[in-house]
């Protein structure tokens, strides 16, 4: 027999055999074509060899040769789908244990990957039902108090007039104010939140007003409510042209009602919309305010005509005040904020965007993808394991003419009929889930069961999960030699379980890591609360003097309250305990250098302020009403104290203002602004005018249902055209955790699931560990093998596997994490036992799984399980 030549026929001819030649001929033809091959390349030489082997292939080409469409189209045929389909369902319920490991994981990982997705679609459309959103913008200033540049949105009155008249740029501009107020009609009042705004605002935010009309810039005593509002007030009647009061001070006639803004933008608390032009005729710092340009309190939208640039117009608009005469210290640079950016980008540094919300449902998009892919690894972890026990089905259909492709559809079908049940199964999850899911994320998102990209995207998500999952098992097993398996004499290899170990590291890794950031989320969130405020919260309520009825009675209101016996002190304030304004650069000092230009907020309060809030004095004294003197008095707080370098602050004097004040005490910082940052420098002057919060003092003995019920009695009193509204203090503070608290929370919801996950693929997999090694087992049994010896076979290479993964995640974490926490001034530090403690749990966690597995394969009957085998 003359050797095999190294010379190959023309591969594309071949395969074009392939394609149109019958499966039942291309054995045989094949054969005969290579070995005329074989003979033309001894007496032709190899070139017209090949190309008497492509004219012989091409010669082929003809009706009695080519394949049918019935057969090419076998496998697409509706009797073959249905009879996979069969098959599928027949080995889904022949195996209900790895069944139901697999869709519920599958599941489970669609809900948290729908969930996730609904939550980042809600964030990616905040504030898109403004129709011209692209084109609005707010503006906002950089300014320097010191050496980087810090942001604010508080503008002058004049800035508006500037940017209509000077710059054509601008489609729209439109002075805003944000106000609490008491709406009262006859005896229904309710409290709400509003703007006070121009009509290009309503124009600029396409309000939908729905009944009525909108208000002119003639307008004054006039109002818009939203829908909620108004049927609030007046029920099924029509609010048109009912008379209101707002805050017992204006009388207004509702002239329109407009939609509810959505939740997801940043109007939604706006209830009502009334004049500018009302607004300006009765608040007097408006009317001081008119015509200064350093009086920044009030907001400035802008819309832009089409084609404008953010970049190029704010370029425009940034040097407008130090344009002006006598230019302030803190050199202002205006900057169009563009509407887009509001929600997700709402972090600044030194000037610049460096991200804000983004990052986060980068983060959770991140988590979704990697807890969607925990559930296919768990899948083709299970359906590679047990390929040999499938192999020899898979001989047995290729010895009576089973193609290759029939068996990797056949594959497919069965991994796209589990992945749309699990998709069926995941959309019950969610449904069921989402109303916790809202509380939690503090959303309102809904299932969007009407629009067809969901449908679209749920259900092409599910079939290329299905196909993802399904591709291995199905390649794999599809391409084993049906001779080897039917001999006996296939094995998967001795490399084949490295695929599954490095799937089920990565499973653990992911669990891991989300596990170990959850516990640092929720350690910088304990570590800011168990920060030392300065003050004491608990007994504190805080009460908003929304209307005129309330001032003036200052010391019979406090006698009042005093006498009721549920009250220990009161005082008032310009502010809210737990929020930080009414700054000033205004402020002068022995030592101060010309190059100094800091912020220093400015709190005006009664002389008991200090007493009811019990802050602490370092130095000094506090105010009181024995020294006439306290009206030119102030107190520092520690930042205050040290920016000013005092080294014995009491008797220093400090200018601002115009006004000099002199230094009686030093007491402790009061942490008014975010719990996560450093203090600011702060100032506390008496001034009783200013006062707009009424801050209370409960009395220790006292319960807090008796005691509203008598300070509301007091109130009514002083006050009763408006509903006694008030707020705990402690309340107040502990929602500045909100956003981390809601963050941590998801995300130990997330890394919850996919721990579970990860478990159900480690339990299915140590269940068919235990079944392959049934035979062993019982030989070792009956060789004297113990119960521990047996638990420590089965059990070690899993553990290897989480121990493995436990090295992995722990520098990526700590990298990772470590990272995070610079975002925060105050921040908690990353401790070695939090890793300890999660990779101990985690492997607990995976001994508990495997044993259960383990032991029930060392219980059975030596005998039994050899006959089985």
């Amino acid at each position: 027999m003359k050797p095999k030549s190294v010379v190959q026929p023309p591969r594309w001819a071949t395969r074009l055999l392939h394609i149109f030649c019958p499966s039942y001929l291309l054995e045989e033809v094949e054969g005969d074509l290579e070995e005329l091959f074989e003979q033309r390349i001894q007496h032709m030489g190899q070139t017209q060899a090949r190309l008497r082997y492509i004219t012989d292939v091409l010669s082929l080409m003809r009706p009695s040769v080519i394949k049918r469409y019935k057969e090419r189209s076998t496998i697409f045929y509706t009797n073959m789908l249905r009879n996979y389909l069969t098959i599928a369902f027949r080995n889904l319920t022949k195996q209900k244990g790895y069944s139901f490991i697999n869709i519920t994981g599958l599941a489970t990982g669609m809900a948290v990957a729908i969930l996730i997705g609904l939550w980042i679609y809600d964030e990616l459309s905040f504030n898109k039902q403004f129709k011209n959103h692209e084109r609005i913008a707010q503006v906002w200033q950089f300014v320097s108090f010191s050496a980087e540049k810090s942001a604010y949105d508080v503008m002058p009155i004049p800035l508006r007039d500037e940017l209509r008249e000077k710059y054509s740029d601008f489609e729209a501009v439109s002075l805003a104010v944000r106000r609490g107020a008491i709406l009262a009609s006859g005896e229904n009042q309710i409290a709400r939140q509003g703007r006070y705004t121009e009509p290009d605002f309503i124009q600029m935010m396409s309000v939908p007003v729905v009944k009525g009309t909108s208000f002119t810039n003639k307008d004054v005593h006039v109002v818009l409510l939203s829908e909620s509002t108004a049927q609030a007030m007046f029920g099924t009647g029509d609010p048109i042209n009912q008379v209101v009061k707002i805050s017992n001070k204006e009388t207004v006639k509702v002239i329109g009602v407009y939609k509810d803004f959505p939740y997801n933008s940043d109007f939604y608390e706006a209830s009502f919309l009334a004049p500018w032009n009302l607004f300006l005729s009765t608040d007097e710092g408006a009317k001081r305010a008119k015509d200064q340009w350093d009086e920044n309190s009030y907001l400035i939208y802008a819309q832009l005509k089409p084609g404008a640039d953010f970049d190029q117009v704010s370029a425009k608009i940034k040097d407008i005040r130090m344009r002006k005469e006598d230019p302030p210290a803190y050199k202002p640079e205006f900057y169009l904020y563009p509407m887009d950016k509001w929600h997700l980008y709402s972090d600044f540094e030194d000037g610049v965007i460096v991200g804000g919300l983004i990052e986060f449902v980068w983060l959770f998009g991140i988590i979704g993808a990697f807890v969607l892919l925990l559930a296919c690894i768990n899948f083709m972890n299970l359906s590679t394991a047990r390929s040999e026990k499938r192999a020899r089905e898979v001989g047995i259909r290729k010895a009576i003419g089973s193609v290759r492709g029939q068996l990797i559809v056949q594959f497919f079908c069965e991994s796209l009929l589990l992945s749309l049940l699990a998709f069926v199964l995941a959309l019950a999850i969610v449904l069921f889930a989402l109303p916790l899911f809202n509380q939690i994320a503090d959303k309102q998102m809904a299932i969007l069961w009407l629009n067809p990209w969901f449908w679209l995207v749920g259900i092409g998500f599910s079939v290329f999960t299905g196909l993802i999952a399904g591709s291995y098992p199905a390649l794999y097993l599809s391409s084993f030699n049906p001779v080897k398996v039917l001999k006996g004499t296939f094995r998967a290899g001795r490399w084949s379980a490295i695929p599954r170990q490095v799937l089920v590291s990565f499973q653990f890794t992911v669990s891991i890591l989300l596990i170990i950031g959850t516990i640092i989320v929720f350690r910088q969130i304990e570590h800011a609360k168990d920060r030392p405020v300065g003050y004491t919260r608990n007994g504190l309520i805080e009460v908003s003097m929304n209307t005129p009825d309330l001032k003036g009675h200052y010391d019979a209101l406090r006698t009042d309250l005093k006498n009721t016996g549920v009250v220990a002190e009161m005082a008032e304030a310009n502010a809210p305990i737990t929020v930080q304004y009414g700054g000033t650069t205004d402020i002068s000092w022995n030592g101060k250098t010309p190059d100094m230009h800091p912020l220093v907020m400015v709190n005006q309060v009664t002389h008991e302020y200090g007493k009811t809030i019990d802050w602490q004095i370092k130095e000094g004294r506090d105010f009181s009403r024995e020294y006439s003197t306290d009206s030119s008095a102030v107190i520092l707080n520690e930042e205050a104290a040290k920016l000013m370098n005092f080294k014995h602050p009491i008797g220093e004097r400090v200018k601002s203002s115009g006004k000099e004040f002199i230094v009686i005490g030093v007491i402790k910082n009061l942490i008014k602004q975010s719990p996560f940052e450093s203090p600011d420098p702060s100032v506390f002057i008496v001034n009783y005018r200013a006062a707009s919060i009424i801050t209370i003092k409960l009395a220790p003995q006292s319960t807090a249902a008796d005691a509203l019920s008598k300070i509301e009695d007091v109130f009514r009193k002083y006050n009763p055209s408006a509903p006694f509204e008030y707020k705990f203090v402690d309340e107040e503070y502990a929602r500045k955790f909100s956003h981390e608290e809601r963050i941590g929370k998801l995300a130990g919801i997330f890394a919850s699931l996919a721990v579970l996950i990860s478990v159900l693929g480690l339990f299915g997999l140590a269940s068919f560990v235990a079944e392959q090694r049934t035979k062993e087992i019982g030989i070792r049994k009956i060789l004297g093998a113990t119960m521990g010896s047996l638990w420590q076979l089965l059990t070690k290479e899993f553990v290897v596997l989480v121990l493995i993964s436990f090295v992995i995640a722990t520098p990526i974490s700590w990298y990772f994490l470590s990272k995070w926490l610079q975002y925060y001034e105050y921040r908690t530090s990353i401790s070695w036992w939090i890793f300890v403690v999660t990779g101990a749990g985690a492997l607990l966690l995976t001994i508990l799984t495997v044993s259960f597995q383990s032991i029930k394969a060392a219980l059975i009957n030596p005998v039994r399980a050899l006959r089985s085998e």
